[in-house]
């Protein structure tokens, strides 16, 4: 009996398996449900835009163009909405996927019809548009990298398993927007107005990445959906075409891949320049108005800008020593992001001239979006001095008010003395402190004076009086005391 148990143990956990393996596989099955033969009926009346499609495709590249412009993210997923662009690129991993030669060559020739009339549109209203300097949504498409691989692979994977299901789905808008296939053409397009070879190349990459990506899923999907294949190819050519296709995604894969390393260590020498400046200028954080890296595999740079203070020269010395800590040196320990980095400091002292001199300069080398920025921080700098120079000038004439209040004209005083009241013989003059039981105390300014022997003291107080009254209109004073000594 315990044999019998210890030969059943192994079926019990095959059985598990394969329990566990059907119920994964029923849930991420796509094959149950496609109908195969829609699908590359949907696709393929996709794929050829005349007339209306194409008018629909100038209108969607003039709205998207219109809100790369204006920098108005939700105007551009609104051109992505409408543009057909998915249907030639769905149609060329069909086509390959079912060695359709009839499609692939109607599939090429309205994707390249589409790249031409979407670029050509665009450049029409880049030419036209008063608004010339490049927004975040134009700089944006520039730099294609390994993400977007990435976005094309899993955009169109959503695409085409949407597209073979029985019931069509949303999803194709959806990735459209995802992939983001009309704002590289747009932006290609701004490239050619402006003739900046940069935004040409680099949006025409962008595109071509997410266009041949979109179409690889497709033929992967149609391969593993097994769609019936027009054309016979024989096992030999077919294994040449993956070949040739596998040669193809790696020639398209490798400056993406490139370009993201870049994008790696140009985010790793940011970061540890900003830690730098961070950790090693704290004593000067009020006087940095702005900082700005520049990175280069062999030479960088860390441009520092500063109000009314000037870093002595040992100083810049020290903290030039320590950039190899940081790894923005390759003398140093640390791994190194850039072979060396200049650190340049711009600054001004407390004059005007100069102070003029510096805002011009930066105009000339910051970009222009940072400019306001910039201006705004040296204003707001510029203006805490004043006010702290107002404030104590008003410190100092506060001052100087309450020395002439102290100061008396106690000579001027004395010949006044000497012709209204002859008896007295001498005066003193303080300012005394009175306390009273509660603690609360107040500052009188008193006279003492000494009358002359012989004096008689009804004459003393009648004249004591007077002299107080007196010297409170003479001395313009509310409160004042005349005793005896």
């Amino acid at each position: 009996m315990d044999t019998d148990s210890q030969n059943n143990t192994p079926n019990n956990k095959e059985n598990f398996i394969s329990v566990l393996y059907k119920f994964f596989k029923e849930i991420f099955s796509i094959r149950e449900g496609t109908d195969r033969l829609k699908t590359i009926e949907f696709i393929q009346k996709d794929i050829e835009f005349k007339g209306r499609g194409i008018w629909i495709l100038i209108a969607s590249v003039f709205i998207a163009s219109l809100g790369l412009n204006i920098n108005s993210t939700a105007v551009v997923i609104g051109a992505m909405l409408i543009s057909p662009l998915m249907g030639p690129i769905l149609g060329l991993g069909l086509s390959v996927g079912t060695n359709d030669w009839v499609t692939l060559k109607k599939s090429l020739k309205f994707f390249f019809i589409s790249v031409i009339v979407s670029v050509s549109a665009s450049t029409i209203y880049f030419l036209i548009s008063p608004l010339k300097e490049a927004s975040s949504e134009l700089l944006a498409r520039t730099q294609p990298t390994l993400l977007d691989v990435f976005i094309g692979i899993f955009g169109g994977t959503a695409g085409i398993i949407a597209v073979s299901g029985e019931e069509k789905s949303n999803v194709i808008p959806g990735v459209a927007i995802a992939t983001a296939l009309m704002p590289p053409l747009c932006t290609a397009g701004y490239g050619l107005a402006t003739w900046q070879l940069s935004f040409l190349t680099g949006a025409l990459y962008l595109f071509f990445i997410n266009s041949v990506f979109i179409s690889l899923t497709t033929f992967i999907a149609v391969k593993y959906l097994r769609f019936p294949k027009m054309n016979y190819v024989s096992p030999k050519r077919e294994k040449k075409i993956r070949v040739y296709i596998f040669i193809f995604i790696i020639l398209i894969i490798l400056p993406s891949a490139q370009i993201f390393w870049n994008v790696i260590k140009e985010s790793q020498f940011n970061h540890r320049a900003e830690s730098f400046i961070k950790e090693n200028l704290k004593s000067y954080k009020s006087d940095i108005i702005y900082t700005q890296s520049n990175y280069s595999d062999t030479l960088s740079n860390i441009d520092i800008y500063l109000t009314h203070y000037c870093i002595p020269n040992t100083e810049i010395k020290d903290l030039e020593d320590k950039l190899p800590a940081y790894g923005l040196s390759k003398t140093g320990s640390a791994i190194r992001v850039t072979d060396s980095t200049v650190l340049s400091f711009h600054q001004e002292k407390n004059n005007p001239e100069t102070l003029v001199n510096k805002i011009d300069n930066m105009q000339k080398e910051l970009p222009e979006k940072l400019r306001i920025g910039v201006l705004e921080e040296i204003y707001k700098n510029q203006e805490n001095i004043i006010t702290s120079k107002n404030a104590k000038i008003d410190f100092l004439e506060n001052q100087l008010i309450r020395i002439k209040q102290d100061t008396l004209p106690l000579q001027r005083l004395q010949k006044e003395f000497a012709v209204q009241y002859p008896r007295i013989d001498k005066f003193a003059f303080a300012k005394s402190i009175e306390l009273n039981s509660s603690g609360n105390y107040d500052t009188i300014p008193t006279f003492m004076v000494k009358w002359k022997n012989g004096t008689y003291n009804n004459y003393i107080r009648k004249k004591s009086k007077t002299l107080e009254e007196w010297l409170k209109i003479r001395l313009n004073m509310d409160t004042l005391r005349v005793v005896k000594y």
